[in-house]
């Protein structure tokens, strides 16, 4: 009977698609969510650099490395070193100093990588290279203190860095740098096999998962967000997908997560894509990821200021499927279940009222007192489903879930809460390694008495004030099996930035694909 749902869900979507790519923005114009981005540069890997590019060298001192491959003259390497001195550029991390006039090159940027640069080190010297020259059209070349194939670490930060979300400007648009970037070193064709095989793939993950948060609620909602995982995925090897409608859902019991977006015309969908490297174990690990495509607070509506930023509760199930686009690409020799909760809660007539009470696919039930707390009820299902279905060993749910991990982290940390401890060490490793930092926050057992519902099994939100984090946790971890390792990450404080860093650009940061990708290695 499940094969049935699934073939007429994946019909559906399939018949769907075509409408899911374009949306009214303005009353006069279409704009297909496929709209090509701004141009980015092409990335290439060369023993000798082109001529007439800027150049970067990247530094771990204040000595001017050799650069071989790099037509530099005596005289000025020695300008280079005079500019140095005058100005006590000492190569520490994150350190600049910019050049002109000197030679052929229009441009001469020294970026510090420290003494001993790590990979993750070597990618924020790329990353600032690529903020630095966002607005310079020139090809460019990147030389100096990295050796055997780390060259590939600085063009994947590169890669994450010159990220920009500007298809919808036409008026005063910047025009995006055309010129190549060019990585010269002793290892060419080693540094591309790396970055092509691990790193190019990182990057595209991250990519899809900005792309699709920083959309419009108008073009991105879960259809098309449906129909735009399908584009991602397509002739990647070794991936299924399987995709529930409301109907399928519906005759599952699945009451939360269509509950959610009753009150929207744009249906809910629970969207799971599957990938199995060679020789990987037989039980996945799932990444289940919150899905709201725009959260109105349904009709407990959120205050006007900033409603707009809400178009991005969809950043968890967006770098769900950033992880496993890179995992896929990759061909890491992992197994792992991505699953996107998709709805959007809005606030007509049909939407579900505070007090109403709504059953999961397992028969527990919830009362529903708060419509704004609706990120926990989407999990509720897509959790019991992806456990009742693809028994994995492991269940990590990654959602903007709630406004106190802000101001308990503010945008320094995501939230972590597991009640595996062999899990959360290494979550908490991989977010250190992948520089998405975790801080782990509690799950007492007295939460369970403040979430308690007088006539459901339990109520989706506290009443006064409280650990609101912690509590939501709790909420989500009560639909997952005691005895499977399971951890919550709250990324309501990371998944949107003000300011540009050198991989994060302004808005929408694509937090969780990095950190996902590394868990997934590390077992």
């Amino acid at each position: 009977m499940r094969m049935k749902y699934l073939l007429l869900s994946a019909c559906l979507s399939l018949a769907l698609a075509p409408a899911a790519l374009a949306q009214t923005v303005t009353g006069s114009g279409i704009v297909p969510a496929t709209a090509a981005n701004s141009a980015e540069r092409a990335i290439g890997f060369a023993a000798n650099a082109p001529a007439g590019a800027a150049l970067v060298v990247v530094m771990t001192d204040a000595v001017l490395p050799p650069l071989d491959g790099v037509a530099l003259s005596a005289a000025e390497r020695q300008a280079v070193g005079a500019a140095i001195a005058s100005a006590s550029f000492d190569g520490k991390a994150g350190s600049t100093l910019s050049l002109r006039g000197i030679g052929a090159h229009p441009r001469i940027l020294l970026v510090g990588a420290g003494a001993t640069p790590s990979s993750l080190a070597l990618a924020e010297v790329g990353g600032k290279a690529a903020q630095e020259l966002k607005d310079e059209a020139q090809p460019v070349t990147i030389a100096g203190a990295f050796g055997d194939t780390s060259a590939a670490d600085v063009a994947y930060g590169f890669a994450l860095g010159q990220y920009r979300f500007d298809r919808y400007k036409t008026v005063d648009k910047k025009a995006p740098p055309t010129g190549a970037v060019t990585f010269v070193g002793a290892d060419p064709s080693g540094a591309e096999a790396a970055f092509t095989g691990r790193w190019k793939p990182l990057a595209e993950g991250v990519r899809l998962s900005r792309d699709l948060a920083n959309e419009p609620a108008n073009v991105i909602y879960p259809e098309s967000f449906v129909a735009e995982t399908r584009k991602a995925f397509a002739r990647v090897a070794g991936v299924s997908i399987e995709v529930l409608d409301e109907a399928a859902m519906r005759k599952l019991g699945m009451g939360t997560l269509v509950g959610v977006g009753q009150g929207s015309p744009r249906g809910s969908r629970l969207l799971l894509v599957r990938y199995r490297g060679a020789d990987s174990p037989d039980a996945p690990t799932a990444f289940v990821g919150k899905g709201i495509t725009f959260d109105s607070g349904g009709l407990s509506l959120k205050p006007g200021a900033g409603m707009g930023n809400m178009k991005g509760d969809m950043s968890g199930a967006a770098s769900v499927m950033g992880a496993i686009v890179s995992l896929a690409k990759s061909r890491a020799p992992v197994h792992v279940v991505g699953v996107a909760a998709l709805a959007e809660n809005m606030p007509d007539g049909n939407a579900q009222r505070p007090g109403d009470v709504t059953r999961t696919m397992s028969g527990k039930t919830i009362e529903m007192v708060n419509a704004d707390a609706e990120g926990r009820l989407v999990l509720a299902d897509a959790n019991e489903y992806v456990a009742k279905t693809y028994k994995p060993k492991a269940i990590v749910n990654i959602a903007t879930l709630t406004g106190a991990v802000v101001g308990a982290l503010d945008n320094s940390y995501a939230g972590l809460f597991a009640r595996d401890e062999a899990l959360a060490a290494r979550l908490i490793a991989a977010g250190a390694a992948s520089g998405e930092e975790l801080w782990r926050l509690p799950l007492h057992k007295d939460y369970a008495e403040r979430m308690k519902s007088d006539i459901a099994d339990i109520r989706n939100s506290a009443t006064g004030q409280g650990p609101g984090a912690s509590l939501g946790a709790h909420f989500i971890g009560f639909f997952v099996d005691e005895g499977t390792p399971w951890a919550h990450l709250d990324i309501a404080g990371v998944n949107r930035s003000e300011k540009a860093t050198s991989l994060v650009p302004k808005g929408m940061t694509g937090f969780g694909v990095r950190l996902l990708d590394q868990l997934a290695r590390s077992e």
